[in-house]
């Protein structure tokens, strides 16, 4: 992966004598806490500048993260270069956002695949404090266009609702992967 080993050989063990439903637990509250670290600058940004200064900054961090990440994935699970639709989408199914999205439905053939969010952790939240929907589209089209891009040029993904599209109550965003 890269010059420096995740973690020093005394972590590594220590981690290694967890039992792994412990393991696994931690690993999703650490995935859990990057994105509560993701929400606490977001909301600060929004804050001081604005919705849309905060959305801008959101999405140029979120398309370098999708390029760093797809290109992690794949050297980590030894993927060649190019690969299929449905390889892409095991390989975000690996991700950050992906595995901190528990309610999400990957629906995958040969040539494309639709990956949907049927309940959104990051919206609930904002509801609940009275924020109102985040216009995500933005992010998440970038992040997702930018991940499949660099895995694989010639897939295109599309958006086929995500706020601020109006969406049902059942569905925050749906996403199409197809290659052309």
């Amino acid at each position: 992966m890269s010059d420096y080993p995740p973690g020093s050989h005394e972590d590594r063990e220590m981690l290694a004598k967890m039992q792994i439903e412990k393991l696994l637990d931690y690993f999703f509250l650490q995935i859990r806490n990057l994105w509560r670290v993701d929400g606490l600058y977001f909301l600060g940004i929004e804050k001081k500048f604005g919705t849309e200064a905060a959305t801008e900054i959101d999405a140029g961090v979120w398309e370098t993260m999708a390029a760093i990440e797809a290109k992690s994935l794949q050297k980590m699970f030894n993927v060649d270069e190019n690969p299929d639709v449905p390889t892409i989408m095991d390989l975000l199914r690996k991700s950050s956002w992906a595995l901190d999205q528990p309610f999400k439905t990957v629906e995958v053939s040969s040539k494309q695949a639709t990956l949907s969010v049927d309940r959104c952790r990051t919206q609930e939240t904002r509801l609940s404090k009275g924020l109102g929907e985040f216009p995500c589209k933005k992010v998440r089209f970038g992040y997702l266009k930018n991940f499949a891009k660099t895995l694989n040029p010639k897939v295109e993904v599309t958006c086929i609702v995500c706020p601020p599209d109006k969406h049902p109550k059942n569905l925050w965003c749906k996403w199409e992967f197809k290659r052309f």
